[in-house]
């Protein structure tokens, strides 16, 4: 009997992960599982447990590269009604973690509510923007957040607050447990100027990096302490060098994108010629902001 026996309803097999991630690119998932609630996760993290199997949590894939050959184990999908709700009371927000965290952005903004404004052309969910605190020059996800809800690996439920999830750059304290949802405390203000201020933003960023319909997951590499990542690359001439189909963006060195007929080894290839060439030249080594499966 297989470990889903009962759960077929939410659980399918062999599913190309390219169709859920912006890279559109990677394998298939063994399992591919959309829990429709916190009963169901609980239930299908227990029976991967039994099986001694390997699971990732997927949100809207815009920070991921997928292998050729696709991760193993299960890949658990946040999706659906349960998944992407969120709640306003006054400036507090509840939002699930699959929630679209550019929408809810521009939900705050419209309703005068500061603190996200600063987060404008951020792609995700927000159980993806908690977890690897994510943000630029302007702010990051961390800053307005009250406490989250996460399941641990075992199915149990724990409340905690910012101070106890550890929040860094690029990172948080959230470990092997999965987000359920975030609560952020945000600051009434006005909403024509909230608007104007997201824009501002928002054009200074499509100025600057591919557009949003370009295939690519974001910036490649964290910056490193008193540097930007982009700008060393870019120091050693890497704009517009190419791996197969996979090129770093003439626009924004710290891009990869991956052009038709392109593979995740193409990517992985071009990620490790950037850092050889930065090493070489800097000694900077550069760590990877994107998450690899």
């Amino acid at each position: 009997m297989s470990w889903y026996a009962g759960l077929e309803e939410i659980c399918r097999t062999d599913v190309p992960l390219r169709d859920y991630t912006w890279y559109r690119l990677g394998g298939p998932a063994r399992w591919f599982v959309t829990p429709r609630d916190e009963s169901e996760l609980a239930e299908v993290l227990r029976r991967l447990r039994a099986a001694d199997l390997p699971w990732h949590i997927l949100g809207r894939g815009a920070n991921l590269l997928v292998r050729d050959a696709g991760p193993p184990g299960a890949v658990i999908h946040l999706t659906g009604p349960h998944w992407e709700a969120v709640q306003f009371d006054g400036p507090v927000v509840r939002a699930a973690a699959g929630a679209d965290f550019p929408k809810l952005v521009k939900q705050s903004v419209e309703r005068g509510l500061g603190g996200l404004e600063g987060l404008a052309g951020i792609p995700g969910t927000v159980g993806g923007a908690l977890r690897m605190n994510a943000g630029g020059k302007y702010g990051s996800f961390a800053d307005h957040l009250r406490g989250a809800r996460l399941m641990a690996p075992d199915g149990v439920v724990r409340a905690r607050t910012r101070a106890e999830l550890g929040f860094g750059y690029r990172t948080s304290g959230v470990g092997a447990d999965i987000v359920l949802d975030a609560t952020l405390e945000l600051v009434p203000g006005d909403a024509a100027m909230l608007r104007a201020r997201f824009r501002a933003i928002w054009n200074e960023k499509h100025a600057t990096q591919p557009p949003v319909a370009a295939h690519s997951a974001g910036c490649i590499f964290k910056n490193p302490p008193g540097a930007a990542a982009g700008a060393l690359l870019d120091r050693c001439g890497l704009k517009g060098t190419r791996c197969g189909g996979a090129e770093i963006s003439p626009r924004h060195a710290n891009f990869i994108l991956a052009h038709e007929g392109a593979t995740a080894r193409d990517v992985l290839d071009l990620i490790e010629l950037a850092r050889a060439r930065v090493r070489a030249a800097t000694g900077v080594e550069l760590e990877l902001e994107v998450q690899v499966w």
